[in-house]
């Protein structure tokens, strides 16, 4: 109890608790980096088929949304200069409203984060990014970026808003039902609108499970309201954590801390594609010397995705072999609500990484049979 009692609540608890629309309350709670989450509503199984069918609300107000403004020059090569002594994506190459992923590096090339970096629209918001870091990391994310900068850039927490993620194959058609604009917008794109109810919002077409869908961050103020009118489009339901979870592994991303550490490459972890050609010519991201050698000779292991033959899943921690020999770990395993199977993603040396390679995994002190498989296990669905 404790415990339970120091954790910091989400703007919309009270919300989650109490029920809403076609919900009867969150059933079970947890914590999750320092915050008291919903982690299910319905059960894992029914909301993870509801989200990959229909349109799932997701509270993910526990994550480190934020803004970054370069100081005396409202330009976006400023603030651009400022970001990129941080990340080796091509930051400054964003086009107005557009949005990409790009992983936090430190000195050795190691990931210190992944996040999400758009380049607002507006002209209004020149010199301006709107960033959302992982929820475990943002302290120490936002500290480092703070001292990175020094008096070049300021970065301005959003501790005042919600932020929310709708995703799944009706959440175009519930988005624009309240915000008609947002039918135009496109996969990894970024809008402002203000609203006459529910204010200023800004609003990605994003998100974490392989789905359409947006994430919207909004004044805590109007987030409720906002919540209840999505959820009265008879497509949504709310979401817990657990189905966030279970979607993102069955689409193949990466869950920092877990796929992603400091000690992993972002060649490593499959995510080359992260570092555009002007950053790779460059060579002035942190890391630049192990990560272009790894870029040109490959990397000695790499992420793969995992298909046990039998029906024990293999979780994190689980070690993989070949015969006798060691050859990687898994770092997120669960099962498939889509597959009707167990799905893994792990790292294996660089050698057996090759789809269709026959592994074996030490479950539970059994060895049992597995594939190497590519990623993702469920194709993505995003409007592009």
């Amino acid at each position: 109890m404790a415990e339970t009692a120091v954790l910091q609540k989400l703007p919309l608890d009270a919300l989650w608790r109490a029920g809403s629309l076609r919900s009867s309350g969150a059933k079970k709670f947890g914590a999750f980096a320092g915050y008291d989450m919903p982690l299910e509503f319905e059960g894992l199984m029914a909301e993870h088929t509801w989200t990959r069918t229909h349109a799932g609300l997701f509270d993910v107000s526990h994550m480190g949304p934020c803004f970054v403004r370069a100081r005396g020059a409202s330009s976006h090569e400023a603030v651009a200069t400022q970001m990129e002594k941080l990340v080796a994506a091509d930051v400054a190459g964003l086009k107005p409203g557009q949005v990409r992923y790009a992983v936090l590096l430190n000195e050795s090339g190691g990931a210190l984060d992944d996040l999400m970096i758009a380049r607002p629209a507006d002209d209004a918001l020149a010199g301006t990014l709107h960033v959302v870091v992982n929820a475990g990391c943002k302290l120490q994310d936002w500290a480092l970026m703070a001292r990175v900068f020094g008096a070049d850039a300021e970065l301005i927490r959003a501790d005042n808003r919600a932020l929310l993620a709708l995703q799944g194959p009706r959440a175009g058609e519930t988005m624009a039902a309240l915000v008609p604009e947002t039918a135009a917008m496109t996969f990894m794109t970024l809008r402002r609108f203000m609203h006459a109810q529910f204010g200023e919002m800004f609003i990605t077409r994003s998100g974490y499970t392989g789905e359409d869908g947006f994430e919207i961050l909004v004044d805590a103020a109007h987030a409720e309201a906002f919540a209840q009118a999505l959820m009265a489009h008879e497509a949504v339901k709310p979401i817990g954590l657990g189905a966030r979870d279970s979607l993102r592994l069955e689409a193949g991303l990466c869950l920092y801390g877990h796929d992603l550490d400091e000690t992993t490459s972002p060649i490593e972890a499959d995510l080359a594609w992260t570092i555009q050609k002007r950053r790779r010519l460059a060579a002035d991201f942190p890391g630049a010397d192990r990560i272009l050698r790894e870029l040109k000779e490959g990397p000695a292991r790499k992420r793969v995705g995992i298909r046990p033959k039998e029906r024990a899943p293999a979780r994190e921690g689980v070690e993989i072999f070949s015969g006798d020999r060691k050859v990687g770990v898994v770092t997120s395993g669960g099962f498939s609500p889509m597959l009707s199977a167990p799905i893994s993603m792990g790292y294996v040396d660089a050698a057996f990484a090759k789809p269709g390679t026959e592994i074996a995994l030490n479950v539970r002190g059994q060895m049992r049979t597995a594939e190497i498989v590519a990623l993702p296990f469920i194709p993505h669905r995003y409007v592009k």
